[in-house]
């Protein structure tokens, strides 16, 4: 798999996902939301923090309707267009949500929801990398356009099936940019595990030999723990300050403490699976001396006596020889007398 470098990060390296917390609209349109969101982030171990730019006349038409989800988790029925202008991130406050991003050490990302413009508008901010959301996935004319940028794209793929994936693909390819990071996810909020449907994330990686991750949308760790142990080389999680807040997308986040510890067991991935080389660890060697079993007499043995299956067994510790010489001793007669319920060695038989 090709490897693709953010900021000081190597994505695609097996077993070490890059994490991204995906703040998105959970700020409620606050500046001092955003901020504690990044501090959240940072504190629970994210390499990267991710907004959405956008206005929502950018985004929606006046009459557009909410999504199924929205109203489900918002209790509103209003315009798409009324409901996201409450979301908006406003342009001046991106000078201070980077610069504190830089303060915390964590990457700051955001999502060109409101398409041309909106990605212009980052890229003049001198982001390290673009992220695309599900829906713009088809919108072939934005991916184009911000490929030329030759920075890093990751793409999420929820509604999609792999035909729209690899021409997304073959879009930005075409403009000479082979940085392409490619998220399986669904598009549902929360996602049911039941809709999960990781084995796609497998067919992503057959069909193409880039980095491929997983965006997260589930309430629970185990999707993206199997994630990253099937390869996953970034996992994007929403979170929140608190599930009570009002918004769309706060009941399918995790909170401070919920991201902290998810991102302790996604990091511990590695640790657990360890090296290819099936071979004792260190403390196992020490045990082996007490758990493995050796040839012993079982009766007292006289000087010349035959051995036999009569006079030695099988027993604990395994500091003698190994049981697979059981066999071999057979009819060899003993050089000296031997007492019962010793280690036998090989130099105590002819």
């Amino acid at each position: 798999m090709k490897t693709i470098k953010i900021g000081k990060y190597i994505i695609g390296k097996p077993f070490q996902p890059f994490i991204i917390a995906e703040a998105g609209v959970n700020h409620n349109g606050r500046l001092d939301l955003a901020l504690k969101l990044i501090d959240a982030a940072a504190a629970a171990g994210a390499h990267a923090v991710k907004f959405q730019t956008f206005k929502a006349e950018q985004v929606v038409i006046p009459d557009g309707k909410m999504a199924s989800y929205q109203k489900k988790n918002t209790k509103q029925n209003v315009s798409q267009l009324k409901f996201l202008k409450k979301l908006e991130l406003k342009e001046s406050f991106y000078k201070t949500i980077i610069k504190h991003c830089q303060k915390r050490k964590i990457i700051f990302l955001s999502t060109p929801h409101g398409g041309i413009i909106s990605a212009n508008f980052l890229n003049s901010l001198n982001i390290p990398a673009f992220k695309i959301g599900s829906g713009d996935l088809t919108n072939l004319p934005l991916l184009s356009h911000i490929s030329k940028f030759k920075k890093p794209i990751i793409i999420s793929t929820g509604m999609a099936n792999l035909k729209e994936v690899l021409e997304a693909h073959n879009t930005i390819i075409k403009t000479g940019n082979h940085k392409i990071i490619i998220l399986h996810c669904t598009s549902n909020y929360p996602c049911p595990e039941k809709e999960v449907n990781l084995n796609a994330m497998i067919t992503l990686m057959k069909k193409m030999d880039i980095p491929i991750g997983f965006s997260d949308h589930t309430t629970t760790d185990e999707s993206s723990i199997i994630a990253v142990t099937l390869g996953a080389c970034m996992i994007e999680k929403h979170f929140t300050l608190s599930r009570r807040l009002p918004g769309p997308d706060h009941v399918a986040s995790l909170e401070p403490l919920e991201l902290k510890n998810f991102i302790s067991k996604i990091q511990n991935i590695k640790t657990i699976l360890g090296s290819f080389k099936k071979e004792p660890t260190t403390d196992e060697i020490k045990i082996a001396r007490l758990a493995r079993k050796s040839l012993v007499t079982s009766t007292f043995i006289k000087k010349g006596e035959k051995i036999s299956p009569a006079n030695i067994e099988i027993k604990r510790p395994g500091t003698g020889l190994p049981p697979k010489y059981f066999h071999q001793l057979m009819g060899k007669k003993a050089k000296h007398n031997l007492k019962a319920n010793i280690l036998i060695r090989k130099n105590d038989f002819i």
